[in-house]
């Protein structure tokens, strides 16, 4: 079988064509590896047209043609897109995209490495194929391939490009004038195939999303940065990024949801601990960069595009999963005022979604989302509906089950009109309002805080919590079984440091007046606050805590000092003691903090009862559902 390569198409590739779509044989196959990096390794190869051979870089994503041998040494493959672009003092081919029309075949022809020499010789022999004769020295060279070629034409297979015919190189003109800039506007090409081996690109893209400004200090002094994300109309998405006096350029001008052209910009590697953008490139803007809007709305380029996972599947995503989800908003808790670890304070608020998968999560709001959209489903919440919402960019979380969190570029679509939001919304109708989920985010107690951990008491020991730098924070379904009530309460000071009570213990000065130490000042009153010793057990053991004054009421239901009162003014022991063992053998959700402290020259392991719950037996009974199918998952 003979197959009949694309004529001079080596050298056309070189002189500029971009259309021919040729037939080629790929004569060796290199890997180009960028350290440990598996996604930065990139293959040459060394593309023939039976008479010139010359060097191609494969696009990354056409790797995998490579490594499953569907491209190899002896391919013949069709070039579909690709272009010729300098590097370094001479010219390399990128292949964005090929099919391989047969994947092994014996070398064709004798081919020679093509030099840029060689080009001018070969444009005017095509240029003169209508009646002048070509040069001696190329001509041999085709001619004897053609001869070669069609010697057994009766029996030869011949594979021809099937899209457009043989590229017909444009004339060279000979003239030694002037030579002018190229200032043609660029061809604009699909983001999919931007590469760092372009010279002259654009793109027509949508802005999806567009990151805060922020400011950073390094080494090199201050200095500010922002991002954007564009999608264009064959689904290719890709981050900009933009710093200093390009931010001052663009950062006013870009707008999510409209259309730009933007050229002139540098490609790097996408770092992916902060790009979740399917593309292994970034476009770096610099001054001489543009970014032009296009007026005229296009519809082809849509709007956002979504890769929903179910809630189910969430489950088994890494920690730090960058994904979109969309569910039914079933509960919204209260934003609350967050600490930062730099001493910037934030909001958070805490809400719930389920979906048809039959799992439920919790996504968490930061910052701004809590006042903007996290308002909206409160209200729209509080007025007995419960909405859709459809989350793009959340990150997953996975301290103490799975979680979703939102981050700068995170966008939040209330009620949508997606099919997906459409058809969650008739399953919901029909069946999810009165039907169960199970939570992923499994170690939080239904109805509490975040990042409640469920532990036994034997645990606490077992597993040394407390004995780290930092104390642990636990809940436990537990028995109250003992309470100390010599020193259940302490008399406190009631003045005000700051925009703080004091809280210290003071002491009689008198008859009639207290004294603190602290604030070296004497009152008539004085503040009563429990410090309440109490003995709790589950069924793995039993351990003492200590619950000071907001945990010791919801504890013990009355004040400290109307039990002060009881027991030592009205020394009403009867009473007193009636209200204690009313306390005993009560279940409680208390959740616990519990840290190694220096007591004399002992350390001590001390657990202290930050908050104090009545025992829930609806959201148990879910817990232990939830608890009993992680167990048959397992």
């Amino acid at each position: 079988m003979s197959v009949n390569l694309t004529e001079n198409a080596i050298p056309a590739i070189i002189g500029g064509d971009v259309n021919a779509k040729p037939l080629v044989q790929v004569l060796d196959v290199a890997l180009i590896s960028n350290g440990n990096n598996s996604q930065q390794q990139r293959y040459r190869l060394l593309l023939s047209d039976a008479v010139s051979s010359h060097h191609a870089m494969l696009a990354t994503q056409l790797n995998d043609r490579v490594r499953t041998g569907r491209v190899q040494k002896g391919s013949v493959v069709q070039l579909l897109d690709y272009i010729c672009t300098p590097l370094k003092n001479r010219k390399i081919i990128v292949v964005l995209n090929m099919e391989t029309i047969i994947a092994d075949f014996e070398i064709i022809g004798n081919p020679k490495p093509c030099v840029d020499s060689d080009l001018p010789t070969v444009r005017a022999l095509a240029d003169n194929t209508g009646g002048n004769l070509p040069s001696s020295n190329n001509s041999s060279k085709i001619i004897n391939n053609s001869a070669a070629q069609n010697a057994s034409q009766n029996n030869a297979q011949n594979f021809r490009p099937t899209i457009q015919p043989p590229y017909q190189p444009p004339p060279v003109y000979k003239g030694r004038g002037a030579v002018m800039k190229n200032e043609a506007p660029a061809r604009i090409i699909p983001i999919a195939a931007l590469n760092p081996y372009q010279g002259r690109w654009a793109i027509r893209a949508r802005v999806t999303a567009k990151g805060d400004l922020r400011r950073y200090n390094n080494a090199r002094g201050d200095g500010k940065v922002f991002s954007f994300d564009l999608l264009d109309s064959d689904g290719g998405e890709i981050r900009v990024t933009c710093f200093n006096a390009v931010v001052d350029r663009f950062y006013n001008i870009i707008e999510v949801g409209k259309v730009y052209m933007i050229s002139k910009g540098s490609l790097k590697p996408a770092q992916k601990n902060f790009n979740h953008l399917k593309n292994e490139w970034e476009i770096f803007l610099e001054s001489t960069s543009t970014v032009e809007l296009c007026p005229d709305e296009d519809d082809s380029i849509p709007r956002q595009q979504f890769s929903f996972r179910p809630i189910t599947d969430i489950e088994n995503v890494e920690n730090n999963s960058i994904l979109d989800v969309i569910g039914v908003v079933t509960s919204v808790n209260p934003s609350v005022p967050i600490l930062r670890k730099n001493g910037m304070e934030t909001q958070r608020r805490i809400l719930s979604l389920k979906d048809s998968s039959g799992r439920s999560v919790e996504l968490t709001l930061w910052g701004e989302f809590c006042n903007r959209e996290g308002q909206q489903l409160q209200e729209i919440i509080d007025a007995g509906f419960f909405p859709i919402l459809a989350v793009k960019a959340g990150k997953v979380n996975d301290f103490s089950g799975k979680s979703i969190g939102s981050i700068s570029t995170t966008q939040l679509f209330i009620n949508p009109d997606f099919p997906e939001a459409i058809s969650l919304r008739e399953w919901f109708d029909q069946i999810g309002k009165d039907s169960a989920s199970l939570s992923i985010s499994k170690d939080v107690v239904p109805g509490g805080t975040k990042n409640e951990v469920r532990k036994t008491i034997s645990q606490i020991k077992d597993e040394g919590l407390g004995r780290s730098d930092k104390p642990d924070w636990i809940t436990i379904r537990a028995t109250i079984s003992f309470i100390k009530t010599d020193t259940f309460c302490y008399t406190a000071c009631p003045l005000m440091i700051g925009d703080r009570q004091c809280n210290k213990k003071v002491t009689r000065s008198g008859n009639t007046r207290w004294q603190c130490d602290r604030c070296n000042q004497e009152f008539e009153e004085c503040d009563y606050r429990y410090l309440l010793q109490a003995q709790i057990l589950d069924g793995t053991g039993l351990t003492w805590v200590t619950a000071f004054q907001e945990a010791g009421e919801e504890i013990m239901e009355y004040s400290a000092k109307d039990l002060y009162l009881l027991k030592h003014e009205q020394q009403d022991d009867e009473t007193f003691g009636e209200i204690i063992k009313s306390r005993l053998f009560k279940q409680f959700m208390l959740r616990l903090k519990i840290k190694e402290e220096l007591y004399g020259d002992e350390q001590k392991v001390k657990i202290t009862v930050v908050k104090a719950d009545k025992l829930n037996y609806s959201s148990e009974s879910r817990y232990m559902l939830e608890s009993i199918s992680k167990f048959f998952r397992q």
